[in-house]
């Protein structure tokens, strides 16, 4: 799907002419949150689903190698093990789908999954996280870096300035510079939803990342005050399906920020089911970048299966 530059400006011509309807959007969106959601062993069973579409996450500035580990090892473990044995689910090898750190706690982090046997991947923020206001320069060489000390998995922010003065052809060579330095990691663009200004705008810098070979686009980065929201879910998801119609390449989905409870989580997946359908429910195609949720689903499947709620020791420290 390489939309080379002397054929980018008949699309970005089209892209130009494209309106989102907003009312519309905004009506899809309150159908998916007054939906009632599933019960019993049918939750119990969708969230240890979504268990394996987390990006387990810490993007904090005290992060220290010690807790690095313990992250690690909770993506390798992230569900008590006589919870499962309790549902039969054991021996399936449940994991988070990745882990998500900043560029200079990477070592640490394939340090210590190698240490625990595992061989999920290490997805890494880059480019000037959270507000991309770096050189480019800059923002090259830290993808670079990040993926010589073992990322495989590289979460870079657009210059949202590119979009909101509509400078897209731009935006379209920086996020192609960023293909290029990943290399054979995969690269998932953060679009910085809550700070595009519209759903139009959200559209177009959709389509742009997926033309300029984004593997993942995500909506936030967790740090703007408007985060994963469904309008701007569903205008993305179109867009994926829209780029999935035009050049028959399947785009991953990642919702980040303000993902916590259980409930949540099932809401994300029957949205992306409903919209994209059963293809895209695996981790390669789609991801929650969250780091309180897997607390609440342990404690939901604690729920389910002693009838009880867990006291705040009763499970460990993610």
């Amino acid at each position: 799907y390489k939309f080379y530059n002397r054929g980018i400006s008949k699309y970005l011509s089209w892209i130009s002419k494209i309106q989102v309807n907003h009312p519309a959007v905004l009506r899809r969106a309150e159908q998916i949150q007054a939906r009632r959601p599933v019960k019993k062993e049918w939750q119990a069973a969708w969230l240890l689903k979504a268990v394996t579409f987390i990006d387990l996450t810490t993007l904090s500035g005290d992060d220290t190698s010690s807790n690095i580990q313990r992250l690690c090892y909770k993506a390798k473990y992230p569900i008590r093990e006589d919870l499962l044995k309790a549902l039969n689910m054991h021996d399936k090898g449940i994991t988070t789908a990745a882990v998500c750190v900043y560029p200079a706690r990477v070592c640490d982090a394939v340090k210590a999954l190698k240490a625990v046997g595992c061989n999920i991947p290490v997805a890494s923020v880059a480019t000037g996280f959270p507000a991309g206001q770096t050189h480019l320069k800059t923002r090259l060489e830290e993808i670079r870096l990040a993926v010589e000390d073992g990322a495989t998995e590289i979460d870079v922010v657009i210059n949202r300035t590119l979009v909101l003065t509509g400078q897209w052809e731009a935006l379209y060579g920086e996020i192609r510079q960023f293909r290029k330095a990943c290399g054979e990691a995969h690269l998932k663009t953060i679009l910085a939803t809550g700070e595009l200004g519209s759903l139009t705008n959200v559209y177009k810098a959709s389509m742009i990342a997926m033309m300029a070979g984004s593997d993942f686009i995500k909506t936030s980065t967790g740090k703007e005050t408007v985060n994963a929201t469904f309008p701007v879910a569903i205008v993305m998801l179109r867009a994926i399906r829209d780029f999935f119609w035009k050049t028959g390449n399947k785009i991953g989905f990642k919702p980040a920020g303000g993902i916590r409870s259980a409930k949540d989580s099932l809401a994300w997946l029957s949205l992306v089911k409903e919209e994209l359908g059963d293809e895209w429910l695996k981790p390669e195609l789609f991801r929650i970048g969250a780091s309180t949720l897997l607390s609440d689903i342990e404690r939901q499947i604690y729920h389910h299966v002693t009838g009880r709620y867990a006291a705040y020791h009763d499970l460990p420290m993610s």
